[in-house]
């Protein structure tokens, strides 16, 4: 008689047939991270210069008094940070749904985890 340990291919299996769509997303989504050595944005701290991917789930341009500005919502299985343009109304290829990695310093602004003028790379498909 064979025991399956704990974590082991049965358990994954069963875990994954009882979960539902966003937590099987979140997975995949943290294991591509993990296989391209990016920081979880959970695990990010203030101040770092950090490299993040994940799947952008909203893009919103956002007139502002003094400069406007590109936002978008990156989410990486283990939370979301928001990826911020100065000056930008529109970027070709930021747009949902797209995966993209995203360099920069990680900061705080009005209760948001934020990246300024990102640097990014959008990934094929």
């Amino acid at each position: 008689m064979t025991q399956t340990r704990p974590g082991g291919w049965l358990s994954r299996t069963l875990q994954r047939l009882t979960a539902d769509d966003s937590t099987i997303d979140a997975q995949e989504l943290r294991a591509e991270a993990d296989r391209a050595g990016c920081e979880p944005v959970s695990a990010c701290r203030r101040g770092e210069v950090v490299t993040v991917t994940g799947r952008l789930r909203s893009v919103v341009y956002t007139p502002r008094e003094t400069v406007p500005t590109l936002e978008a919502e990156l989410f990486d299985g283990s939370g979301s940070v928001t990826l911020v343009w100065l000056g930008r109304r529109r970027i070709p290829g930021i747009e949902p749904g797209r995966t993209l990695t995203a360099r920069g310093r990680f900061g705080n602004f009005e209760g948001r985890k934020v990246i300024y003028n990102p640097w990014y790379e959008l990934s094929a498909g």
